[in-house]
């Protein structure tokens, strides 16, 4: 089958410097310098391109430059172009310093002074806080105060990691302070999950196709499920996880990304700020619970011993830097409500854990049952489940669950499915999941970026579980074992609505 793409290339990038804070940390060689590199195989980098590495690790611009180059081919998933490599590398410098430390920006500025006269880059500025939390409100600060981040006929432009924000609380003062500082437009709040194709490809499911738009609504979906499991344990990050749980780490984020996507109207044209406007709306939306009923409507486990793929594990409370009484969730399952015409009575069933019995990232639209009248003379009970399941990892797909007649004399029918498999219709180059993303901030497409009130509108979903939870200290931790799919709780919660979860491949 020939793909049918009406694909045009784009256009290559802004010629522009990039200043990654936390440089010598695991995001920057592991996904951020494999994306670049693959974005300059596709020819969207800029030939005029520059690279700083800020860090406080004592290094030099080779060592750094020598440090990227030898994990590159681990993680860039292909073969390294010398070429592409020069390209990428090229301009590297490291600066040491203190993010919270005057001098640091003083030095930032002599090498962006000297990589735009030497590489032409039109003094576009794109700064990247691959940093913990604590560090985005004083680096933002420091950019404002140095000047770097002003705009005098150039762009500049801040990417700012997750968690943004601990609660409704926390994130609304980061924002302001942002805000203080900097324009909206130069501030790109980045998800990655937003920069899978899966992810982005629901947009064009909803709007492009006349066959789904006319039955997303109550009259035909009954409910709908979205999963993010995870089968890797907590491991070595048991310091941040502890003071974390899963429903800050997962839920505001990528979650509740999924979740506007999936519910938002459509916008009034397919551009970043109609686009935004409208996934922020739908989650105003989404009814605010009591404590109450926060606490009825959700679920919080933690793993406890097990065996994932016939290897031991053990419990979370006995992982390196976490409390061993810690009450910290691993595993988060809520029920949401949206209050509008298209939602109403329509649960939206959101579960995230780590410790489970396989890694599988869905959104999964369960649609209403069709009656059996017809069929009451047929020894069927009753019909298989009708689901759109849009598959995000680790297999990027859409598929269309239905009943289909069982081949032979007698009327008997059976569940069947449809799959599409972006390997299988397209040719999908090699990527981390972050090329789109830094793409797009080079571009100045904020689409898929969360904008303020979005980011505080997902908060202010979340904040009753948070409140609830606080109250109810250890009473509503429920515990599963490792390699399981989760606590039987969390069955409990879809069961008394006569629902039941996919299980986790």
């Amino acid at each position: 089958m020939t793909p049918k793409t009406g694909a045009t290339r784009a256009r290559t990038a802004d010629p522009c410097c990039l200043v990654i804070f936390g440089a010598s940390g695991d995001l920057t060689h592991r996904l951020l310098v494999p994306a670049l590199y693959n974005l300059a195989s596709a020819g969207l980098l800029p030939a005029e391109f520059g690279l700083i590495g800020v860090a406080r690790s004592p290094s030099s611009s080779e060592a750094f430059r020598a440090d990227l180059a030898k994990s590159l081919p681990q993680f860039a998933g292909r073969p390294i172009d010398n070429n592409v490599l020069k390209q990428v590398l090229g301009s590297v410098t490291y600066v040491q310093g203190d993010p919270d430390d005057d001098s640091t920006y003083t030095k930032i500025g002599s090498e962006l002074a000297r990589i735009e006269r030497e590489r032409a880059t039109r003094g576009n500025r794109l700064f990247y806080l691959a940093t913990p939390p604590a560090g985005f409100a004083p680096i933002g600060t420091h950019l404002g105060q140095s000047g770097l981040a002003k705009e005098n006929g150039a762009w500049r432009r801040v990417i700012i990691e997750k968690p943004f924000g601990t609660d409704l609380a926390s994130a609304h003062e980061l924002n302001a302070k942002l805000l203080s500082i900097l324009n909206e437009n130069q501030i790109f709040r980045i998800d990655h999950y937003l920069g899978k194709e899966t992810v982005q490809n629901i947009l064009v499911l909803r709007f492009a196709n006349g066959l789904f738009e006319p039955i997303w609504n109550r009259d035909h979906i009954d409910h709908v499920q979205i999963t993010v499991a995870e089968s890797l344990t907590v491991g070595r990050r048991g310091n941040y996880y502890d003071a974390t749980g899963a429903l800050r780490d997962m839920v505001p984020n990528h979650l509740v990304q999924l979740l506007s996507l999936i519910a938002m109207e459509p916008p009034s044209r397919f551009a970043a700020d109609s686009v935004r406007a409208e996934k922020a709306q739908v989650l105003e939306a989404v009814q605010l619970q009591s404590r109450d009923e926060a606490e009825r409507n959700s679920v919080r486990a933690q793993y406890g011993d097990g065996f994932i793929d016939n290897q031991p594990v053990e419990a979370y409370r006995k992982t390196k830097d976490v409390d061993p009484h810690s009450t910290t969730e691993t595993y988060v399952a809520l029920k949401l409500m949206i209050d509008n015409w298209r939602w109403a009575n329509v649960p939206f069933y959101l579960r995230t854990g780590k410790a489970l019995r396989g890694k599988q990232t869905e959104v999964a639209i369960k649609f209403k049952q069709a009656p059996i009248a017809m069929f009451r003379d047929t020894p069927i009970d009753r019909l298989a489940d009708n689901f759109l399941v849009i598959g995000i990892q680790p297999d990027e797909c859409i598929g269309l669950e239905f009943n289909a007649k069982i081949p032979g004399p007698s009327i008997a029918i059976g569940g069947v499915s449809m799959t599409f498999r972006y390997q299988d219709y397209f040719e999908a180059a090699p990527s981390t999941g972050y090329e789109t993303l830094i793409y797009d901030c080079m571009v100045g497409d904020a689409i898929l970026y969360p904008r303020a009130d979005g980011i505080e509108a997902g908060w202010r979903v979340m904040q009753p579980f948070l409140d609830a939870w606080h109250d109810a200290g250890k009473r509503n931790l429920a515990t599963y074992r490792a390699g399981s799919e989760g606590p039987k709780e969390a069955d409990e919660l879809l069961a008394r609505d006569r629902r039941r979860w996919r299980p986790i491949a």
